[in-house]
């Protein structure tokens, strides 16, 4: 994995604190992507071409919540699917 796979730039932190807190979720992410990556078999890099454009957005009409779900290309439904479901754990 590249910083331009992640669009990553330089941080600076002065404090213990911040530069702690930043290395923990710098290694939180590279622990999910290289999960992700074993788990689908597909490269970091395509990864996160392949989701980056998913999004979905829940609006309240009347008191009632509605989600709009993406549609989904052939490829992230490949990815996803080899991603088990872990609601409720």
């Amino acid at each position: 994995m590249a910083k331009s796979d992640l669009a990553a730039r330089p941080i600076f932190h002065h404090k213990k604190d911040s530069i702690e807190a930043h290395l923990t979720v710098v290694f939180c992410a590279l622990a999910v992507a290289r999960y992700l990556q074993q788990r689908t078999r597909v490269s970091i890099k395509k990864l996160v071409q392949t989701l980056r454009p998913l999004q979905t957005v829940t609006i309240t009409i009347a008191g009632e919540h509605v989600t709009a779900q993406p549609r989904l290309s052939t490829d992230a439904a490949a990815i996803l699917d080899k991603i088990p479901d872990l609601t409720g754990h």
